[in-house]
């Protein structure tokens, strides 16, 4: 198997490398670059996000680029929630504005599987939009990856 079709950490997951995985999937979409994100699931991925169904790699990568194009200045915390062997749940924040200046943030949980090789192979996707006035944000580091220092989401509240 190619390199690239392995995304380290791989399972059986610890506390640990079950973090990793959760900050490395909030890096990747904060990246907001559908090729690169598209990646880390398996040619086959099963996901359900909000009522959307998607089949394979390259439905996801599709979904990321509608998705980024619509939610403007996407900003995202995860947090892990629980793991086993092969599947992690998280809980995520993220905070974005249409293209009429109107700001929301987002709050759902995730639940994710994965295969041998660390390739995300489901992902089923529940979340909810609040909106806020843009002096309600939370999430303030510049577009990319939140920086270290700047709080997670039970440190900010959420």
């Amino acid at each position: 198997m190619a390199e690239q079709e392995r995304r380290l950490p791989l399972p059986p997951f610890t506390r640990e490398t079950a973090a990793e995985k959760v900050r490395l999937a909030e890096d990747g979409w904060n990246s907001r670059t559908p090729q690169k994100v598209a990646l880390a699931y398996t040619l086959d991925t099963q996901w359900r996000n909000r009522a959307e169904f998607i089949h394979g790699r390259q439905e996801a990568e599709a979904f990321l680029s509608r998705k980024w194009a619509r939610e403007l200045e996407y900003r995202l915390i995860k947090e892990l929630w629980a793991f086993t062997d092969n599947r992690i749940a998280v809980r995520y924040a993220y905070e974005w504005h249409d293209d009429s200046g109107n700001w929301f943030r987002s709050y759902g949980n995730e639940n994710w599987a994965f295969d041998d090789n660390g390739l995300m192979t489901t992902r089923y996707a529940c979340l909810n939009d609040l909106p806020i006035q843009e002096s309600e944000r939370k999430f303030h580091w510049p577009l990319g990856r939140r920086p270290d220092d700047h709080p997670g989401l039970s440190e900010l509240g959420l």
